[in-house]
């Protein structure tokens, strides 16, 4: 009997080793996949994809070139991670289109986190400005169905507000592209910023205030308050 219960307890153990293990590896992996993320983001947005490499990424990251290949296994599929990763965050950002029926509280806070957004993951957005500005090569399908599809839906809500006499009678379009603009203004234009606040970066009172005043003005251009 003293054997079995040793053997038990022996198997028990070897039996939870493989799921602390695992447990293990997967938080390793998590950890190298966001200090390559990371990384790749500064340069892609600081060299383009073509002038990016996977060596300066490593390098940044610091990581084994190696360990980019491992878990990203083309510098495109990589690419593409960190474009989607990018824009489904801002696409998050407007969840409160359903979390309220007032416009004015819907667009204060779709406005204020896209600013964050910007302050927060400045490369995030100057890579998609770029990406944008170069013909969208790697992201056209992305927009096309994904972004696409989820602009639509919040214009659908907007003419809503319209029709029920809740705002002005603008082009929904317009006012989205407006904010998409004007928010990631402050991070793709961040230098020129700088420059002008006397070569220094918005502090956070300077960041606040910002915001007030995009969302100020936003509001009032459609009827809000």
């Amino acid at each position: 009997m003293t054997s079995v219960k040793s053997g038990s307890k022996q198997d028990t153990r070897i039996g939870a080793k493989p799921a602390v293990n695992g447990a293990h590896k997967a938080a390793i992996r998590q950890e190298n996949e966001e200090q390559i993320l990371a990384a790749a983001e500064q340069v892609f947005a600081d060299y383009g994809f073509k002038g990016a490499t996977t060596a300066r990424i490593a390098e940044i990251a610091n990581v084994p070139k190696a360990n980019v290949h491992y878990y990203f296994s083309t510098k495109e599929a990589l690419y593409r991670r960190i474009m989607e990763d990018v824009c489904d965050h801002w696409l998050e950002a407007a969840m409160t289109f359903d979390n309220s029926a007032d416009p004015a509280v819907i667009l204060r806070g779709y406005i204020e986190a896209k600013m964050d957004l910007s302050r927060a993951r400045p490369y995030g957005s100057r890579l998609w400005a770029h990406e944008i500005i170069r013909g969208a090569k790697f992201s056209s399908d992305y927009i096309s169905t994904t972004v696409k599809n989820w602009l639509d839906s919040r214009v659908v809500v907007i003419r809503g507000w319209i029709d029920e006499g809740k705002m002005d009678d603008i082009e929904p379009y317009s006012l989205m592209y407006m904010i998409f603009a004007t928010t990631q203004h402050y991070a793709d234009f961040g230098r020129q910023i700088e420059i002008f606040n006397n070569d220094k970066p918005l502090s956070e009172e300077q960041f606040a205030e910002a915001k007030e005043n995009v969302v100020k003005i936003i509001l009032k251009g459609v009827g809000l308050n």
